[in-house]
């Protein structure tokens, strides 16, 4: 991966960002997101933040290789504390886990107000982002799932609207996508036939533990993951 080329998972979500935004990609690594995007044109500007001096390294020196110093600003910092209020319309987060995606967005809210688009792909528990939009007034207008190198990825993108609009089955829908049910791709199916495996993996193993109210409710959680998720894969 280079800023000629990007991998699949990245490249799947500069697809989402709109022609010509201000972008602020959150966690750059290597810059190489924003570097792609603006040699490609389809962004302006570009923020590129890090919170780790090795990569906020490598963007600075990634950035200054290319000659882009004019369009790109590499920051320093944790989360949206980068950019400045107003200072982009588009904001990626792309590579960690869903827990802390929806972290970064909670304690940058007041960094939101202008932002129009959000594009995330998180490596695990796209719950938690899902949750998050809908209870900040996010409506998810498109999802992506794809897998690369024997791992699956999701790519979640979001503007301001209506939270619950592309729910039909909200509890359904925020374990495995809206728009991934729908779509119901041979990735998708992998998953989710791998998820339900396991589940009732972990069930057989709590049906032969010591009874608690503990393992009790756990017990019933995956009951109900596990048919939400036969529910879908039978459709």
């Amino acid at each position: 991966m280079n800023t000629e080329k990007l991998s699949n998972r990245l490249e799947a979500v500069t697809n989402y960002i709109p022609s010509g935004a201000r972008v602020a990609d959150i966690g750059s690594d290597h810059a190489y997101l924003p570097c792609f995007t603006v040699k490609k044109g389809i962004v302006s500007f570009a923020v590129a933040g890090e919170v780790v001096e090795g990569p906020y390294q490598s963007a600075k020196k990634q950035v200054k290789m290319e000659g882009l110093e004019n369009q790109i600003s590499v920051r320093k910092g944790n989360g949206l504390e980068v950019i400045s209020p107003n200072e982009v319309d588009c904001i990626t987060i792309a590579g960690m886990g869903g827990a802390l995606i929806a972290s970064i967005l909670e304690e940058g809210k007041s960094k939101l107000a202008s932002v129009e688009r959000l594009i995330l792909q998180p490596n695990l528990s796209a719950i938690s982002i899902r949750s998050w939009l809908i209870e900040n007034g996010w409506e998810l207008i498109a999802e992506q799932i794809l897998e690369e190198d024997g791992k699956i990825y999701e790519v979640l993108v979001a503007e301001k609207g209506e939270p619950l609009k592309p729910y039909k089955n909200k509890e359904q829908g925020l374990l495995m996508g809206p728009f991934l049910m729908e779509q119901k791709s041979a990735v998708f199916q992998n998953k989710w036939h791998g998820e339900k495996k396991n589940w009732e993996r972990i069930l057989l193993q709590l049906e032969k533990a010591a009874c608690s109210s503990e393992t009790e409710k756990r017990k019933q959680e995956l009951k109900q993951k596990i048919k939400m998720a036969e529910e879908v894969l039978m459709q």
